[in-house]
């Protein structure tokens, strides 16, 4: 029986990031995985090959839209699915090896298996038992479903299908206009499948900033998305190559269907607990599925934590990574913590979606006095040469105080802009101290320097 003072259950972003700061404080640590390869949904049918195909298919995109604008004139490239899929797989591959070298370079053991907690202090592992002073479970999440609608992952697919399909659909149709289903069915988009997304609420991205949401569907739609809103799926029947989706209009209660080569059901995930043992255990489990944490996420039985999308939280890669360093900290007697009023989330749509902090709805709710600062990359001299001028840098800040309170970015490279904000709003800084922060031009971020300055006496090049 081998001892550890920390065994973490599940490889992914949190755990595997746990698992690092665990040895690199001193901890004899081991890592259970079940999976060939390390990574988690995130490195092996997330995140990481999700983003492969959405910046192979942005550069079709380029190709055929803008590259004879610039002067680059010539046959547009034909699309080989095998090869672009080969690529995928290969991007996945220099990751997940790369997360197998940082456990060998820290000393990590990975044991390979699927864990269960038989009780505190011992994981299971096939038929071995390990001993650990404190137990980590990061056991992430997994693709929902609706009532009837029976996923096979050929023709009816969750995220992790939608990354393989045998062939570029002719049609697809999505369920759910979240963050998976919107990027994945730009993939399709540029590919050349006709795509329909079916939502049940009246707006896409439910959480976002309205006028974000508002603006980001519009641009959406000129790419050529169709949406239904307002639908409630019903049913979807499928045959081996086609399927065909029944929804109810929540306006009147008309029925209507469509058909598709392939359905994508992206309607959010669930906690992922299943044979950890927890019942048994007597851990304590929200009304959702979840592992019940306290502020150090510790669970309620001693010396076992939880972390990521399996507690309450947005299910993101980089909250779940924050966790797992906060949680070694705090086991190693440290004082690990995380900001959850400052954890960004994106959207890798073109143009791509940022936000972090408060929106206009929640401070006009909480009763705040905000002012705002907006400025149009229209008016940002990089984003016009690079026929990226759609979307906006908005932020909105303490009207008294001008602290800078929420920041929502639509436009190019919003995911990397935003954490300009981030830094900002760690720090306390108010709007004028990103305003009179020099930028370097011409780059994009000076669109949020003009939005900074838009909560003072305004913008310059608008």
């Amino acid at each position: 029986m081998a001892q550890y003072d920390v065994i973490v259950i599940g490889a992914g972003p949190g755990g595997y990031v746990a698992a690092i700061r665990c040895a690199q404080l001193g901890l004899k640590t081991a890592c259970v995985e079940g999976r060939e390869t390390l990574g988690g949904t995130c490195l092996n049918v997330g995140c990481i090959p999700s983003k492969a195909l959405l910046h192979a298919s942005h550069q079709l995109h380029e190709a055929e839209e803008n590259f004879a604008k610039m002067g680059l004139k010539g046959k547009s490239p034909s699309v080989d699915w095998k090869q672009m899929l080969s690529y995928k797989d290969d991007v996945i591959g220099q990751n997940t090896k790369g997360i197998e070298f940082l456990f060998k370079k820290n000393k990590i053991d990975w044991l390979k298996g699927w864990g269960s907690i038989p009780e505190a202090g011992k994981v299971k592992v096939g038929d071995e038992v390990h001993e650990a002073k404190n137990i980590i479970i990061a056991s992430g999440s997994e693709a929902s479903s609706l009532p009837g609608v029976e996923v096979d992952e050929k023709v009816v697919v969750t995220s992790t299908g939608a990354l393989e399909l045998g062939k570029i659909p002719k049609k697809l149709v999505v369920i759910g206009a979240g963050v998976i289903g919107l990027e994945l069915g730009s993939v399709y988009k540029r590919l050349g499948a006709e795509v329909t997304v079916i939502e049940f609420l009246d707006n896409i991205t439910p959480g976002m900033d309205a006028e974000v949401s508002k603006t980001f569907q519009r641009t959406l739609k000129k790419q050529g998305l169709e949406f239904v809103m307002g639908a409630a799926v019903q049913k979807v029947e499928a045959t081996k190559t086609k399927a065909k989706v029944t929804y109810k209009l929540k306006k009147d209660d008309s029925e209507a269907t469509v058909e598709a080569d392939t359905v994508l059901v992206a309607t959010g995930r669930r906690p992922y607990v299943d044979g950890l043992g927890l019942e048994a255990l007597g851990v304590e489990m929200t009304e959702r599925g979840q592992i019940k944490t306290d502020g150090h996420f510790a669970t309620s039985v001693k010396g076992v934590y939880a972390i990521g999308d399996c507690i309450v939280g947005p299910m993101l890669a980089h909250k779940a990574e924050d966790e797992g360093f906060a949680a070694a900290e705090i086991i190693a007697g440290q004082a690990g913590h995380v900001n959850y009023d400052v954890i960004p989330s994106v959207v890798y749509t073109w143009p791509e979606v940022a936000a972090v902090g408060a929106t206009e709805e929640a401070l006009k709710q909480e009763g705040r006095a905000y002012k705002v600062g907006k400025f149009p990359f229209m008016g940002n001299g990089r984003a016009k040469a690079n026929f990226a001028a759609d979307g906006f840098v908005k932020i909105l800040a303490d009207k008294d105080t001008d602290r800078v309170l929420g920041c929502h970015i639509i436009g190019p490279g919003a995911g990397d802009l935003i954490h300009e904000i981030c830094v900002a709003m760690e720090f306390g800084a108010a709007a004028e101290d990103v305003a009179r922060t020099c930028h370097a031009h011409p780059t994009y971020s000076e669109a949020v320097r003009e939005a900074a300055l838009a909560c003072g006496d305004g913008p310059i090049h608008v």
